[in-house]
């Protein structure tokens, strides 16, 4: 049988057996006083957990979410054991899968060649350490895990149940595989087992101090920190475009950018981000900055920064979202230039939310908006993806009641949900980086805005949850707004729809889909890529992602729409505003912030931008 290096322990040194254990001794010195270390920071870590809880301040909402999981995967179970056969099945194709593995094991203990009976997607990142193939112990465990994984799923897929209840166990099931993975533990990854051998364990004293702080930030709740919060600040190297706030009410802050070409677009722009998320991720440094590129590039350029809702707002409805934010956005652009055409863009649920007030002004013969631009923003929600895992009547009558009770959804619910649609990418990482390695994550903008999460007013989110996920009134022409029974054919403006290909939110075959609600042209554009990155990509000399262009949309299926499509390399931003251009090419000279007609109040990024969540 061959040796097998595990990679886990150093050459001994050829010295003195007295000298030896002089070395035994202080690493087991180091050892026993990172352990006591450990221990104190542990405590810290729980007295943070319980503190608030123990002060009625929060209270746990786990008894719910875990209550739904049990019942959804049961329904899983009881589909494969109310019947003999199906049961003898189930428990069949576990046993020759790990009778596969043994025999693999053997072989290979044997000192033969013999093929994994699994192996990890190459894009795992997971199990790139050599010593997950090398060493046969640490072999063993990943692929026991990847072959029971395999096994659930197929469980799922294969059980006879409905849709939703499908949807909802594999998301659990996917959630449960990714946390008990073996490289999510220090005595069954061997990274993690050489870093504490290596440090005496200092690694994990390090890793509890961050569990503590988190908690402690997060007021009682894990707050994991995904990018380093000292490095940026919004304000000093995030959100620098330079402009000022021209118009606010309770609900937003309308801000107009400084132009910096002679001249610009007669047709003026305004954006609307998601209100569940901050506009300057379309802000970020100056070489990622949308609104900047904008502005350089001769529009003028107006963003509605949605204020951080707390309880005194709570009753704030999706209507008056539309009419104190957007339509009141629209008619301050319009004071301020002259104009009565503008352009619009919206961004995820500032998409939908757009695209509902676009409805509504076309149910009114209001003709101003002259285009629209949607970012990952879905209209039709059929394909919803995994967030309609958290949606069903249930389920929105439970976070009903919790939002009732304080007036808003706190920001990390929110941001677990979207963390937890892409765990193994948002989650598990950190956990393994910042609480097993004690190791600060590195400075990244797009994950410092992403954890800078806002909150939500209950009657808001309850509208959009039970009108768009639970109920999808939009798409069928059901939708009521401000007395108006909404109709997205009378929308027959042009519209840029750009869906993202790898979007676990507004997935891309959403996207298609619900271009054929329109009455108008839509342009459907295809970005590498994700929710953010995708549309995060400004053109450079190194084009990191690539987008596609190609036919009318027609259909939900995505693979066959790419098949005939174009492939360009690089940003799509320059085909955006070459289709703009095509819509009105008219210039005028460039405008004074306000145009006389409004004061500034302060420079942008503006207060409502700056105020937490995490305070």
């Amino acid at each position: 049988m061959k040796k097998q290096d595990t990679g886990l322990a150093k050459e001994p040194v050829k010295e003195p057996a007295k000298e030896q254990t002089k070395i035994g001794s202080v690493e087991i010195e180091a050892f026993a006083h990172n352990a006591a270390r450990l221990i104190e920071e542990g405590g810290k870590a729980l007295a943070a957990y319980m503190r608030p809880r123990e002060e009625g301040t929060i209270k746990t909402e786990a008894a719910e979410d875990i209550a739904d999981m049990v019942k959804t995967v049961g329904q899983i179970l009881e589909y494969w054991l109310s019947d003999p056969e199906r049961a003898l099945e189930l428990q069949s194709s576990l046993g020759r899968a790990y009778l596969e593995l043994f025999a693999v094991t053997a072989k290979r203990m044997a000192g033969e060649e013999a093929k994994p009976a699994a192996a990890p997607d190459p894009k795992d990142k997971r199990f790139t350490d050599p010593e997950w193939s090398q060493n046969q112990f640490f072999d063993f465990l990943k692929q026991f895990y990847l072959l029971s994984v395999q096994w659930a799923e197929k469980l799922v897929r294969d059980a006879e149940v409905d849709e939703h209840t499908r949807q909802k166990a594999a998301f659990y099931i996917k959630q449960i595989g990714n946390a008990v993975a073996p490289s999510n533990f220090v005595f069954t990854n061997p990274e993690l087992l050489r870093e504490m051998m290596d440090s005496h364990a200092e690694n994990l004293v390090r890793g509890m101090h961050m569990l503590a702080e988190d908690i402690k930030a997060g007021h009682g709740n894990l707050k994991i920190t995904q990018s380093d919060p000292s490095a940026f600040e919004v304000g000093r190297n995030l959100a620098l475009t330079p402009g000022k706030v021209i118009f606010q009410n309770e609900l937003i802050q309308l801000l107009q950018y400084e132009a910096t070409t002679p001249e610009a677009l007669k047709i003026p722009l305004l954006i609307v981000p998601p209100w569940i998320n901050k506009f300057y991720i379309l802000d970020l440094t100056p070489e990622k900055s949308f609104i900047k590129w904008c502005v350089d590039n001769g529009l003028t350029v107006f963003v509605v920064s949605w204020v951080n809702p707390d309880a005194h707002l709570a009753k704030k409805s999706f209507e008056q979202y539309m009419r104190e934010g957007v339509l009141a956005a629209l008619d301050a652009v319009e004071l301020a230039t002259g104009e009565k055409q503008i352009h619009t863009i919206g961004y995820c649920v500032g998409g939908t939310l757009l695209t509902i007030t676009l409805a509504y002004l076309a149910s009114k013969g209001d003709t101003r908006v002259a285009s629209a631009t949607l970012f990952a923003a879905q209209v039709d929600f059929t394909y919803a993806g995994d967030l309609k895992v958290f949606v069903d009547e249930e389920r929105i009558q439970q976070l009903e009641a919790h939002m009732n009770e304080q007036g808003y959804l706190e920001a990390g619910r929110m941001a677990t949900a979207f963390n937890m649609l892409r765990s193994n990418d948002l989650v598990w990482p950190y956990v393994i980086n910042n609480y097993m390695r004690g190791k600060k994550p590195f400075p990244f903008d797009i994950l410092f805005w992403n954890s800078d999460a806002t909150r939500m007013p209950a009657a808001n989110h309850s509208f959009y949850l039970r009108n768009c996920y639970l109920n999808n009134t939009l798409a069928k022409g059901k939708m009521k707004i401000a007395g108006e029974t909404l109709d997205l054919k009378k929308v027959t403006v042009p519209i840029y729809n750009l869906a993202t290909r790898e979007d676990h939110i507004a997935p891309a075959k959403s996207v298609l889909f619900g271009s054929k609600f329109f009455g108008g042209p839509v342009k459907y554009v295809l970005a590498g890529s994700g929710h953010i990155a995708g549309v995060v990509n400004p053109p450079s000399n190194r084009p990191k992602y690539q987008y596609w262009t190609g036919s009318a949309p027609r259909g939900a299926d995505v693979d066959k729409w790419l098949a005939k499509a174009t492939e360009h390399p690089g940003s799509w931003w320059p085909d955006w505003l070459d289709w703009i251009r095509a819509i009105d090419a008219e210039t005028v000279p460039a405008r004074v912030i306000g145009g006389g007609k409004f004061k500034p109040l302060e420079d942008a990024p503006g207060a409502y931008v700056k105020v937490k969540s995490w305070t």
